[in-house]
C-alpha cells in the first residue's frame, strides 16, 4: 500500500519536473518549492521525534530507576504531561540578561539548532528517502557536527556568566576531544566501503553488516557518541552539582526551547547515523525500508538512554584522559587493522 502512494507519487513528481525543465524560470521556481517541501518535513520529523523520544526517556529513566511519577503522572501514558511541559516551556517569558553580548546571545541557539538540523540532509531512511544523496556525505557531516562547538561556545561567552563560560569551555574541549575518535572510526567504515556516500555505505553492508567486522569501531563510535550528544557520563558541560545547567543557564522560553530539541534532535540523528555505519541501515527483510530504519534507530537510541541513565558522571579529568589515551589509541589501532584486512580481503 505505502509503496504504491509513493510511486504515484514519484510519477507525479518526475512529470512535473519534466515539465518544469523546459523553462528557467519555472525550472528554478520547481527547484525552490521542492527545497522549501523538504525543509518543511525535516522540521516536522525534528518535532515529532523529539515529542516521542522526551515521552521514551521519562518512561526509560522510571523503569530503570524505580520512579512511580513518570509512569502515573499525566495519563493516558505520560502524554498530557508531555503536552503540558511544552505549552509551560514555550509560554515561558523571553528574557535577555542585561549584561549579555546580545548578537552571540541571540544566534547562538539558532546555530546549535541549525547544527542538528543540516545532519539529516544526507540520512538515509530507504532506497530514495533522502534529502541528498552526496557523494561527500561523510565529509559533509563531519562539517555539520562541528558547528555545534560554535554554537556552544557563543552560548557561553555571550552570556557573560562564569557558569556559562565554564559550561562552555568544557563542551568545546569535550566536543574537540572525541570528535577525533570518532572521525577515525568513521573513516575505518569508509575505507570498508569504498564510498563517502551514506547511501552507498548502506548498499555496501548487504550481505554483511560492519558491526561484524568492525567491533572496535563501533565501541569507539558509540563513546564518543556520548561526548557529541553532551549525556551521561559525558555531560560535562551541563552538570547540574557543579554548573547549575552549563552553557545554556542564562536562557529562558523559546531561545532555551532551541537548545532542548536540537539536544534530543541529535540523539536521533546521531543514533541514525550508527544505524547507517554499522547496522546496514534501511535494509531488512519483509518490512518497508523505512520502518526498519526506524526499529534499528529507535533502538540504538534506547541502548543510549539505557547507558544514560545507569552510569555515573565522570570527572573532567577522566572523560579527557579517557578520550586521548584510550579512544584516540583504540580508534588508531582499529583502522590501522581496517587497513590490514582490505589488504588480505
Amino acid at each position: 500500500m505505502l509503496a504504491r502512494w509513493w510511486d504515484a507519487l514519484q510519477g507525479f513528481f518526475n512529470q512535473v519536473h519534466q515539465a518544469a525543465a523546459g523553462s528557467a524560470f519555472w525550472s528554478g521556481v520547481f527547484t525552490l518549492g521542492w527545497s522549501l517541501v523538504k525543509f518543511v518535513v525535516v522540521i516536522l520529523f525534528m518535532i515529532l521525534n523529539t515529542l516521542v523520544l522526551v515521552w521514551l526517556e521519562r518512561k526509560v529513566s522510571a523503569r530503570i530507576q524505580t520512579r512511580l511519577g513518570p509512569m502515573r503522572t499525566g495519563r493516558p501514558h505520560g502524554w498530557l504531561q508531555l503536552i503540558a511541559d511544552t505549552f509551560k516551556l514555550l509560554s515561558k517569558e523571553d528574557i535577555i540578561p542585561r549584561a549579555v553580548d546580545r548578537a552571540l546571545y541571540v544566534i547562538a541557539p539558532v546555530v546549535v539548532f541549525t547544527s542538528s538540523l543540516l545532519i539529516y540532509v544526507v540520512i538515509p531512511m530507504g532506497p530514495r528517502a533522502i534529502v541528498s544523496d552526496l557523494n561527500i556525505g561523510m565529509l559533509y557531516l563531519a562539517a555539520a557536527t562541528s558547528f555545534t562547538m560554535m554554537g556552544v561556545l557563543m552560548a557561553g561567552w555571550g552570556s557573560n556568566s562564569k557558569w556559562s563560560l565554564l559550561g562552555s569551555m568544557r563542551g568545546a574541549a569535550m566536543l574537540l576531544s572525541y570528535e577525533v575518535p570518532m572521525v577515525l572510526a568513521v573513516v575505518a567504515v569508509v575505507m570498508l566501503s569504498g564510498t563517502l556516500s551514506t547511501n552507498g555505505i548502506v548498499g555496501a553492508q548487504s550481505r554483511l553488516w560492519n558491526i561484524v567486522v568492525q567491533p572496535l569501531g563501533f565501541l569507539v563510535f558509540l563513546a564518543a557518541l556520548f561526548a557529541e550528544l553532551n549525556r551521561v557520563p559525558f555531560d560535562l558541560a551541563e552538570a547540574e552539582a557543579e554548573l547549575v545547567a552549563g552553557y545554556n543557564v542564562e536562557y529562558s522560553g523559546l531561545r532555551f526551547a532551541f537548545f532542548f530539541l536540537a539536544e534530543y534532535s541529535n540523539l536521533l540523528a546521531l543514533s541514525a547515523i550508527g544505524v547507517t555505519l554499522y547496522f546496514g541501515g534501511w535494509q531488512g527483510p519483509w518490512l518497508p525500508p523505512f520502518v526498519w530504519f526506524m526499529l534499528k534507530t529507535y533502538a540504538f537510541v534506547l541502548v543510549v538512554m539505557w547507558i544514560r541513565w545507569t552510569l555515573p558522571r565522570v570527572r573532567v579529568d577522566q572523560l579527557m584522559s579517557f578520550g586521548w589515551k584510550v579512544l584516540l589509541p583504540a580508534a588508531l589501532v582499529n583502522l590501522a587493522l581496517t587497513g590490514v584486512y582490505i589488504l588480505l580481503a
